[in-house]
């Protein structure tokens, strides 16, 4: 695999992508590659001063960087020699030697722009979706969309369905994965027109596992294994869900310290267990699925270790074959979702970045 990786994305960058990159090298074999993307110069010298030396670290210069708050499409358009773009075009199809893959944890919106414009969308699907794996007590749920398409329309969610069922299947090895739509209720009355009408779309593709209307409660009780939302509300409820562990951990062990300091030290281990079985840098990325290559977007502070997941993560999808299994499911399941589907957009606030 060869695999291009956005050196200058992220709040930790360069340091943490290079530190997890490295700490990749383990996963690796010898005839992969890690295409580290960015500033040639920065990237020689940290290698040298890591005292880091191996042919699988490849250097791609990339004079520019796009910023966490800059426009996305603009800044695409306008940057053509960003780390960002740089990645994408080397993960092109049109490329001399094109990568396998492209990772970043940098402006996601730029990544998904980027990703769009060079390396296209797969056959079949009408537009890409992000889809994040949420950490749970029983197991990985993955969630379609997370913040790539924040008004969609009914078949992007159809199809959103679709390929999140494929990755949940392929990559975390999830027999038959159960589907749902999230909603204000179980029932089918509750929702907006337009959120009936994705729902109408799912049962009506009888080869899907699909089992209905989820409220958000039931994520982290395992009810289903792949949960459909449009982008702005699964960005919102991604960033609430991490927000809220930090919050409930950090609690946890004031409560310790105050009602006994000498309680902490024997606690640490389950604590620490019961972490990483709920915490996002352990799963380190999430594919952009629809797309016609790989592109696997980072949280922006991602961290040395939440990178090495990610490649492995990265490994994982490309070995799998789920872009082939995505166009083949896609094809099959074309006739129901067009049928159903209408032009309508799901009602939201605004946009989510």
């Amino acid at each position: 695999m060869r695999l291009a990786v956005d050196v200058m994305g992220g709040d930790n960058a360069p340091e943490a992508i290079l530190k997890g990159c490295v700490l990749a090298l383990s996963a690796l074999d010898d005839h992969d590659a890690l295409l580290l993307v960015g500033p040639g110069g920065l990237i020689e010298d940290w290698l040298r001063s890591a005292g880091v030396s191996d042919s699988r670290l490849m250097i791609e210069h990339a004079s520019e960087r796009i910023e966490m708050h800059e426009s996305p499409a603009r800044a695409v358009r306008q940057k053509q020699d960003s780390s960002i773009v740089r990645m994408c075009k080397l993960a092109s199809p049109k490329a001399e030697h094109p990568a396998d893959a492209a990772l970043s944890a940098g402006n996601t919106g730029a990544c998904v722009a980027g990703a769009t414009m060079y390396m296209k969308r797969l056959h079949g699907a009408h537009r890409p979706g992000i889809a994040v794996t949420i950490p749970t007590f029983s197991g990985p749920v993955v969630m379609c969309d997370a913040g790539a398409n924040p008004e969609p329309k009914i078949s992007h969610l159809a199809q959103y369905a679709v390929m999140a069922e494929i990755y949940a299947a392929n990559v975390h090895g999830v027999d038959k994965p159960r589907i749902a739509m999230l909603n204000i209720g179980e029932e089918e009355a509750k929702g907006t027109r337009a959120t009936k009408l994705v729902h109408e779309t799912l049962k009506a593709a009888t080869c899907l596992n699909y089992i209905g209307f989820i409220e958000g409660r039931d994520i982290f009780e395992g009810a289903a294994d792949v949960i459909v939302t449009d982008g702005f509300v699964g960005n919102s409820l991604l960033k609430l869900s991490e927000g809220l562990a930090r919050s409930l951990f950090k609690a946890f062990a004031n409560a310790v310290i105050e009602a006994d300091p000498t309680l902490a030290p024997k606690l640490a281990p389950l604590a620490d267990n019961l972490r990483k079985k709920v915490d996002y840098h352990e799963h380190g990325g999430a594919p952009l699925l629809g797309v016609n290559g790989v592109c696997m977007i980072c949280h922006g502070s991602a961290e040395p270790r939440s990178v090495a997941s990610a490649i492995r993560q990265t490994q994982a999808f490309v070995k799998t074959g789920v872009n082939q299994a995505i166009v083949g499911r896609l094809s099959e399941l074309a006739p129901a979702i067009e049928a159903h589907a209408h032009p309508e957009v799901l009602s939201t606030p605004g946009g989510a970045r």
